[in-house]
C-alpha cells in the first residue's frame, strides 16, 4: 500500500480492525479531548513502508487524554483497568495531559495535541481519535512529512535545549527502532547544530 498523504494513513487505519477496535474502546471512555497515540499509529505506518505482514510488538497502547478537572493519577488507573475489561490483551496506558507537565517537570499543557507536539520525534508525534460520527481523526502536529518518509528526527521541542537534545538521543539508543525498521535514517541533534 502507497502512504503518500494523511488520507493514506487514515485509510490505513480503518482497514485494521485490531486499530478500530482498540479506537472504539477509547471512545467507550467518553474522555475530553481524547487520542491514542505514539507508537500505535508510527508502527503501523512503518510496518506498512517495511511490506512487513505481521505487527510489530508494542510494549504499550497510549490512550491519552486531557482533563482539567480531576488531576489524580488513580483516575488514570481505573481508566486502564476498565479498558482491560473491554480488552485484556492490550497493554493500556492511560495519562492524562493536563497533569504531566508536572510529572515532566515542564510548563503545563494546553491540550492533548499540545502534549503530543511536545513528544520526542516527529515521526511519533501523531495521535488518532474517532469524531462523534466515529471518522478516524488524525492529529500530527510536527506533520506527517518525516514519519511517512522514515526519518527520526526530534521535535522542535526537543530541540530547544541541551537537555532535552540528550533526552532524544538516549531514548534512539535505548529504543534502537532501526534493528526493527532498517530503512529508518536517525537523526541526532548534535549532527544538526
Amino acid at each position: 500500500m502507497k502512504l503518500e498523504n494523511e488520507s493514506d494513513i487514515i485509510r490505513l487505519v480503518k482497514e485494521d480492525k485490531w486499530m478500530m477496535d482498540i479506537l472504539h474502546n477509547a471512545q467507550s471512555l467518553q474522555l475530553p479531548d481524547w487520542w491514542v497515540c505514539a507508537g500505535f499509529v508510527r508502527s503501523k505506518i512503518w510496518d506498512t513502508l517495511h511490506g512487513f505482514t505481521a505487527r510489530t510488538h508494542l510494549p504499550d497502547i497510549d490512550v491519552i487524554y486531557f482533563d482539567k478537572r480531576n488531576l489524580d493519577e488513580e483516575a488514570e488507573k481505573q481508566l486502564e483497568q476498565k479498558l482491560k475489561q473491554l480488552d485484556s490483551t492490550i497493554p493500556w496506558s492511560v495519562k492524562n495531559e493536563a497533569r504531566m507537565h508536572v510529572v515532566n517537570n515542564i510548563p503545563p499543557y494546553d491540550s492533548s495535541v499540545d502534549a503530543i507536539s511536545k513528544f520526542p520525534e516527529t515521526a511519533t508525534a501523531l495521535g488518532l481519535s474517532l469524531d462523534k460520527n466515529g471518522n478516524v481523526v488524525l492529529t500530527a502536529p510536527c506533520g506527517i512529512e518525516d514519519v511517512l518518509g522514515l526519518n527520526l528526527r526530534p521535535t522542535p521541542y526537543f530541540q530547544e535545549t541541551n537537555e532535552r537534545a540528550r533526552i532524544y538521543e538516549e531514548r534512539i539508543r535505548k529504543k534502537n527502532w532501526v534493528s526493527t525498521w532498517y530503512r529508518i535514517n536517525i537523526h541526532l541533534i548534535h549532527q544538526a547544530r
